[in-house]
């Protein structure tokens, strides 16, 4: 019989593997099927994002209850629970974009006659 945290690791290392295919796919892909797999992996409640973030508030959990028994130092919480709120603030400031990537992923290809024009890769973050 395996040992009861095995599996738990392997997931950890399968899901690690399987993130790194995903981005190799994403360089590959033509923009619109980018887009889809962007906005799926962003998405808050269902994405790998809002999965991301689950896990680490689950481990600032954890940490708390040991950082209480004395087993690991505070810090280690209080690094994790920022985390998880840095996470959950990057979500939120990447929701509000969430229609726009949706969009761009199911817009028919259409010949354009006039190429869009490059934006400004500057801009302010707002909460």
């Amino acid at each position: 019989m395996s040992h009861p945290t095995s599996h738990p690791l392997r997931l950890a290392d399968d899901i690690t593997r399987q993130l790194g295919q995903l981005a190799d796919h994403l360089s590959q892909l033509p923009a619109p099927q980018a887009a889809q797999v962007i906005a799926r992996v962003l998405d808050p409640d269902d994405g790998v994002l809002g999965g991301v973030t689950h896990l680490v508030i689950t481990g600032s959990h954890f940490a708390k209850g040991e950082a209480e028994r004395g087993a690991l130092p505070a810090e280690v919480w209080l690094a994790l629970g920022r985390a998880a709120n840095e996470l959950h603030d990057i979500s939120l400031d990447l929701d509000e974009h969430q229609d726009l990537l949706r969009h761009l992923g199911t817009r028919p290809a259409t010949t354009v006659a006039k190429p869009p024009a490059p934006a400004p890769l500057v801009a302010r973050r707002h909460r």
